[in-house]
């Protein structure tokens, strides 16, 4: 893998997690719901720091750090990753209103079979692309361009009015201020 996609304690990055086949499972409050408690669990007990994020769809990003110099972010989000991928599936087995119960475990197990990281099921891609952001104006960008997506991509008129987002100032990820 080049440079260029490599955490380093201390660093602070803009990260994509995305799921693959990039398949719409945030369109459920639960899912979100449980992606922010394991964002707050990592945040608690893992060191996790995150300054901004918003839970699209299909994809979570976030402008986020360690606060551990021995700490790797990338050692936290594949944790991250992984437990929440565990839930997910818990969950789509159990929901009851899950219309897309059958497709979205056949299309995870698809995803897994291509992979031999994964034994039956692959929620997450295995990168998150993680871009080191070494000033203040590519802090501001990428701050900008994470809460403008839900704009983008019509889901919301204002940044503040998407729930699962650091611009709604009722959002219960526990952030840290930039």
């Amino acid at each position: 893998m080049s440079e260029k996609y490599k955490t380093f304690p201390g660093g602070l990055f803009f990260v994509t997690l995305t799921l693959v086949g990039w398949i719409d499972l945030f369109t459920r409050y639960d899912y979100c719901n449980e992606l922010v408690n394991n964002l707050n669990f990592c945040i608690d007990k893992k060191g996790l720091r995150v300054f901004s994020f918003c839970i699209m769809p299909s994809h979570v990003h976030m402008v986020a750090t360690v606060n551990d110099e021995q700490k790797q972010l990338s050692d936290v989000l594949r944790d991250l990753k992984s437990f929440s991928a565990k839930q997910f599936l818990k969950m789509i087995k159990k929901h009851p209103q899950e219309s897309r119960k059958e497709w979205l475990l056949h299309m995870f197990a698809y995803f897994a079979k291509h992979n031999k990281h994964n034994s039956q099921y692959q929620i997450w891609q295995q990168h998150n692309h993680p871009i080191h952001l070494f000033s203040n104006e590519w802090i501001e960008e990428k701050v900008k361009y994470i809460h403008q997506n839900p704009v983008k991509a019509c889901l919301v008129t204002e940044p503040e009015a998407y729930v699962y987002s650091s611009a709604n100032p009722y959002t219960q990820v526990k952030l840290e201020a930039l």
